[in-house]
């Protein structure tokens, strides 16, 4: 469901589910408002989101702002695009009102200024950036006059396991989206936007799970306190670390679950005891998601030419006729024939044979190392 939320009357609603209920988005654009009411406007939408804050905006002809905002339980997931501007939350402010939020903003184009009871900052892209509502705090989006882009994450402080005091230590200070646990969060929170209408509602309370665990991680690394985690979160967040490494590593022929225990610093029984809710070991996992790299690259235009052995070896597959049984085993297919009827079906010469191929160009969807659709899988 999209609810397209104009202003501060009634929104209109646009039922775009199919099957399962789709999850509900909210999409704000200042341009849909009349010129006079689109600062008060997106400031109720800020302060609703987060806590009340005050704006400092150009004029309001030059004024811009667009949201789309995915709940996930008590979690708000958001992409936002703004002109340049300034959001304060001052002490009076907090005194009238504290939701004891926490928010995190993925920087994703442009750069924005902070300052939380400490010199100022500034923020690049794929740099995340954090605040608290308990705190004062000015927010200077676009300080050389540019638009800026984000993607962020509100959460209520109780939902984080650590305690408000460490809490304290790291929020407000820079932490790094490309790298470690940061940048497991960069994808799933990219991901989780730029495939939002993949998601149903059953799909919420997991990625709810998934995305607040990668948060309480963030959090905790940068203190050097994993270990305060719960034991449950830790095991998620270790997973999911693995299943980056896994995906990260699969052209290595060498990826073996000896060789992944060991970039982890834990047993193979230890390994395998994470994989123990799947429907298959850690071995066939990685085959799995070989056979579905390589589904990938043969049914791209732009790789048309690549031989498939070559295809095979990028895949991670050391010998050919090891990569064509097991092809053949998973989708009853050479990987010659898949290919040819994929780029069929890809330039609209479709017919029998290209309708055939549906069902198996399934598992070609979603190839980001950290989707959130994967994720969900396990």
């Amino acid at each position: 469901m999209l609810v397209v939320c104009p202003g501060r009357e009634g929104p209109a609603f646009i039922h775009a589910a199919t099957g399962a209920e789709a999850m509900i988005e909210t999409v704000f654009r200042s341009e849909d408002l009349p010129v006079a009411d689109r600062v008060d406007a997106w400031r109720e939408k800020l302060s609703r989101i987060h806590a009340p804050v005050d704006l400092v905006c150009p004029p309001a002809s030059d004024f811009r702002a667009q949201q789309c905002v995915v709940p996930l339980g008590s979690a708000l997931v958001w992409s936002s695009v703004w002109s340049p501007q300034t959001i304060r939350r001052t002490p009076r402010l907090i005194r009238g009102s504290d939701p004891e939020m926490i928010h995190l903003s993925l920087i994703t184009k442009g750069a924005v200024g902070f300052r939380m009871g400490g010199p100022d900052a500034l923020y690049g892209p794929y740099e995340l950036r954090t605040n608290d509502s308990s705190r004062p705090f000015d927010i200077f989006l676009g300080p050389q006059r540019e638009v800026v882009e984000a993607v962020s994450v509100d959460v209520p402080r109780a939902r984080l396991a650590l305690p408000s005091d460490d809490l304290g230590r790291v929020i407000g200070h820079r932490l790094t989206g490309q790298q470690g646990v940061g940048a497991l969060l960069t994808a799933l929170l990219t991901n989780l936007m730029d495939k939002r209408h993949s998601y149903t509602v059953v799909d919420a309370p997991r990625l709810e799970t998934i995305l607040v665990d990668l948060l309480a991680a963030v959090f905790a690394n940068a203190l050097d306190a994993m270990d305060s985690l719960p034991a449950e979160s830790r095991r998620r967040t270790l997973a999911l670390r693995i299943q980056a490494f896994i995906r990260d590593h699969l052209h290595d022929p060498g990826l073996t679950p000896a060789t992944i225990a060991a970039a982890h610093h834990i047993s193979i029984s230890h390994l395998h005891r994470l994989f123990q809710d799947r429907e298959t070991t850690v071995s066939g996992w990685i085959r799995h998601l070989r056979l579905e790299r390589a589904c990938e690259m043969l049914a791209d235009p732009a790789r048309r030419d690549v031989p498939v052995h070559l295809v095979a070896v990028r895949a991670g597959f050391e010998h050919h006729p090891v990569f064509t049984r097991a092809f053949r085993s998973a989708y009853g297919m050479s990987p010659r024939d898949y290919r040819r009827r994929a780029l069929l079906q890809e330039t609209g010469n479709e017919g029998p044979a290209a309708d055939s191929v549906g069902t198996d160009r399934q598992t070609t969807v979603d190839s980001a190392s950290t989707s959130p659709r994967r994720l969900l899988r396990g």
